[in-house]
């Protein structure tokens, strides 16, 4: 139960709790206009998007009655627990169009990838917080635990196959390992590595599919089979809204069914389109200055946990937010990773929320003695 102390309140992160609701009523009203049919009422996916909001604020408020320490040992049995089910996924999971991500609870169908990645940052930060920095940065041999926590999660979200969300594994292991400290032999040394693993999974890993997204991204208007009509629905879309936009629920990409996964991938550019420019400058300010207030929480954490842990919270939300950004302007590959906060999906929202729940308690308890 969440104590009275009077430190908790007066620490409490009112910040966060403005641009989150900010963001949340943006998220809902986007997603509102991308789905709505012309009926008298919102679509059935609103509500449920709205559903998960309240959930997670109720989440948020769970996550706040404790001690964020407590998280430690919880990372672990929570890692267990999410390689379980990305195990049974692969096993028993029925496969939706190529691949098998989602367990069908009934009223709500999980994907493990996405829990996924907050576990791996739980753990990483716990993984570094336990030993001391060695005197010039970490070696080889100390990463073994660290990239081993990392590498199953990774093979288990490849196989289903989902390379965007594994990446996004690979892309916390890294940011998170270079806050740490590493000897400038060691970053050479994982470089070269880094640069073969990638010719030789270019040439060897990849499926076809996957392949030819990165070829339509490179040149998506010289692409006989259309596989780059996403990409360009996208930045059409994006680009229609100039200024001031074409006016909520007036955007014609959107309404008139141009642009494909409009209320996921692609829902930013549903709101680009409809606000413009200005309408995503305060968004994305919004957003960024939430990220900001992040980095903020880890310089300000009282112990060695809490700055790893709040650094990896933030390096979660800011790279699939990058990704998804650059991904509906044409500058990189459609790869499946949604915008925090923003795209429909329950998994993404609850993990996001989460994030957010447990950068908020490290802030309550910066002034509290470990």
């Amino acid at each position: 139960m969440l104590r009275l102390d009077r430190r908790l309140l007066y620490n409490f992160d009112w910040v966060s709790v403005l641009l989150l609701a900010m963001l949340s009523v943006m998220s809902l009203a986007s997603l509102f206009s991308a789905t709505w049919n012309g009926g008298p009422a919102p679509s059935p996916l609103f509500f449920k998007q709205l559903y998960f909001f309240l959930f997670g604020y109720a989440l948020i408020l769970m996550i706040l009655s404790v001690d964020y320490n407590n998280l430690k040992l919880l990372a672990y049995i929570g890692y267990g627990v999410v390689c379980l089910l990305l195990v049974y996924t692969k096993l028993f999971v029925e496969t939706v169009a190529g691949t098998q991500r989602w367990i069908d609870l009934g009223f709500f169908k999980l994907q493990p990838s996405e829990p996924a990645k907050l576990v791996l940052v739980l753990v990483l930060a716990s993984c570094y917080a336990r030993n001391e920095t060695p005197e010039n940065g970490y070696q080889l041999r100390d990463l073994l635990r660290p990239a081993a926590l990392t590498a199953l999660p990774f093979l288990l979200i490849v196989i289903q196959p989902d390379l965007g969300t594994a990446l996004m594994l690979a892309f916390i292991f890294i940011s998170m390992t270079l806050f740490a400290q590493l000897r400038w032999s060691t970053l050479a040394t994982l470089g070269i590595t880094g640069l073969i693993t990638t010719v030789l999974g270019w040439k060897y890993g990849l499926k076809p599919y996957q392949r030819r997204r990165i070829e339509t991204f490179l040149n998506p208007e010289g692409d006989p089979m259309n596989h780059g009509y996403q990409i360009n629905q996208s930045k059409i879309a994006v680009g229609s809204g100039q200024l001031f936009g074409q006016g909520f629920m007036e955007g014609s990409q959107g309404h008139l069914n141009f642009l494909p996964e409009r209320h996921t991938d692609f829902a930013f550019s549903v709101w680009c389109e409809e606000l413009g420019f200005v309408g995503a400058f305060f968004f994305l300010l919004c957003f960024f200055c939430l990220l900001l207030w992040g980095m903020n929480t880890a310089v300000a954490a009282r112990d060695k946990f809490g700055v790893f842990l709040a650094f990896g919270l933030v390096v979660l939300i800011f790279w699939q937010a990058v990704i998804n950004l650059f991904m509906i302007m044409g500058m990189l590959p459609v790869v499946g990773i949604p915008l925090p906060l923003f795209s429909y999906g329950g998994s993404s929202l609850l993990t996001t929320l989460t994030a957010i729940g447990i950068l908020m308690n490290i802030r309550m308890r910066r002034h509290q003695k470990r």
